[in-house]
């Protein structure tokens, strides 16, 4: 059997935070009054280790076909994968919109889109995405409710892939927000958290793309069939089993983000399955982790608990391809620009606040 990578993390720097908080407690305003925004710095220079930066930020999104989507699983058709790949490139999605109103280049990197798509040219203004195909993409997937969805080497191949992504980025990138797209990957997603975390597929299948009524049972019973089929397993198995190239191309470019100390802005339901499953795997990874919302996935919250998790934002979305992410990303600008930019009680000449016993 093929072992995953040795995977290094490193832990919190105790003195950026110690500094930070510090700091913090010395700018003109009573201590915690800025409440989170405090607390998303100080975390900020424990995981960069150094004074708490949200630039250069970086959006990666994997994309991905699921064969599962046979049993009417998605609202939308297969192909809608592949259009969006093409949207993503011409500048059109939300993503797309985001990322060129916050100043972030988007990457898209085709791991596995089964149909053809449109081959455009990025706008020269920088309005769409730099698009990679990464040779993963061509490697087989199949159906996650009666066989395992990956082989143990394209499940290494795709992991791979993600690393290779953030390695590909400039070495000063201090945020990465990462994002997928891939039709059928909530019904991935939900089939991962009810094994990871041994729930009922009930309890943690989502409407997704929009479906409800007799579609979301038979969603329902497709993930049941997958939990069937692979029994509580651990969670390197479990993405074998029931994830998709994406969601493994997620962990490896999560795992290779936080042993370079870069920030990693959890989006939503699926890239928190992928979060969940690499913290089972390396515990040492959940402190890099930032997460940006909660999503209206059902079983989301069930992830955020698991982990300890307190989201930033709660906006009844449900998206993916990282626009919670992005919608949190101005939070990060706002907590690092008052950590380095407000003065200090001394600096201002500002009187602090009276030591007790002080008349």
């Amino acid at each position: 059997m093929a072992s995953s990578p040795h995977w290094v993390f490193p832990e919190p720097d105790a003195g950026a935070a110690g500094a930070a908080r510090a700091r913090q407690d010395a700018l003109t305003k009573p201590r915690g009054s800025l409440g989170a925004l405090e607390d998303l710095a100080v975390t900020l220079a424990g995981i960069q280790g150094g004074p708490p930066a949200s630039r250069p930020a970086a959006a990666v999104l994997f994309a991905a076909d699921h064969p599962v989507t046979r049993h009417g699983v998605s609202a939308y058709p297969a192909e809608v994968t592949a259009a969006m790949v093409a949207n993503f490139v011409r500048g059109g999605a939300a993503a797309s919109v985001l990322c060129r109103h916050l100043g972030v280049e988007l990457r898209v990197v085709d791991v596995g889109v089964a149909h053809p798509y449109e081959r455009v040219d990025r706008d020269l203004a920088g309005a769409g995405a730099l698009l990679r195909r990464d040779p993963v993409a061509d490697d087989p997937i199949f159906d996650l409710r009666v066989e395992d969805a990956l082989s143990e080497a394209v499940y290494e191949r795709a992991l791979r892939a993600g690393a290779a992504e953030i390695d590909a980025l400039g070495g000063d990138t201090r945020v990465v927000l990462l994002g997928e797209m891939g039709i059928g990957n909530t019904t991935a997603a939900a089939a991962m958290t009810a094994l990871l975390l041994g729930l009922a597929p009930e309890d943690v299948v989502g409407a997704g793309t929009g479906v409800a009524g007799d579609a979301l049972s038979r969603k329902i019973e497709v993930v049941r069939d997958a939990v069937r089929r692979v029994a509580r397993a651990d969670p390197r198995s479990v993405v074998r089993a029931v994830g998709g190239k994406e969601i493994a191309a997620l962990v490896g470019a999560m795992a290779r983000a936080i042993e370079r100390r870069m920030a990693v802005l959890v989006d939503g339901f699926i890239v928190s399955a992928a979060a969940l499953a690499l913290v089972q795997m390396a515990p040492g990874a959940r402190a890099g982790m930032i997460f940006a919302h909660r999503s209206a996935e059902r079983g989301h919250a069930r992830i955020l608990s698991a982990l300890g998790a307190r989201p930033l934002l709660d906006l009844e979305m449900r998206l993916g391809e990282a626009s919670a992410a992005l919608a949190a990303l101005p939070l990060l600008d706002a907590a690092c620009a008052l950590h380095a930019g407000m003065a200090t009680f001394e600096s201002a000449r500002v009187p602090d606040r009276a030591q007790p016993g002080t008349p």
